[in-house]
């Protein structure tokens, strides 16, 4: 069993308060949050969805790294991003939509093979099982050539 730890302090209420985030490993180490990187687009820090989907693109990413190397063939280079979406309900806010765009190299591999290992990826990885909840949780697959 594998355990990673990641820690915040904040200081101050709601709306004007601030926030640090840090993980475990140091890769991130103080890193600031709050209001205005999370709902006025404020690049000086970061967010919880940011965070969730950098998460999820590097857990969707081994997998599908690890998928293709179940079945024979070798990835060459694999880029993917997601985009979190936050939106408003009721009085308060939920992620709604996840989308993961994935663009791969992978010599060999044709693209239904290429699209299977794709959405298995997708749907084992333990981000996207843990992300359940999350409504719409999408991926465009694209195969370079």
């Amino acid at each position: 069993m594998i355990e990673q730890r990641a820690s915040v302090h904040w200081d101050g209420a709601g709306k004007a308060g601030k926030g640090k985030v840090s993980t475990g490993s140091g890769a991130l180490q103080d890193f600031p949050y709050g209001f205005t990187s999370r709902f006025e687009g404020d690049r000086q820090g970061t967010n919880p969805e940011e965070l969730v989907g950098a998460a999820h693109a590097a857990c969707f990413t081994m997998a599908f790294a690890f998928a293709c190397e179940r079945a024979g063939v070798a990835t060459s280079s694999i880029d993917t991003s997601a985009t979190v979406r936050l939106a408003k309900q009721g009085e308060g806010f939920a992620i709604d939509r996840i989308a993961l765009t994935l663009d791969a190299t992978v010599p060999g591999l044709d693209e239904q093979k290429f699209q299977e290992l794709a959405q298995a990826a997708k749907q084992n990885c333990p981000l996207s099982k843990a992300l359940a909840a999350v409504p719409e949780i999408t991926l465009q697959a694209r195969l370079r050539a």
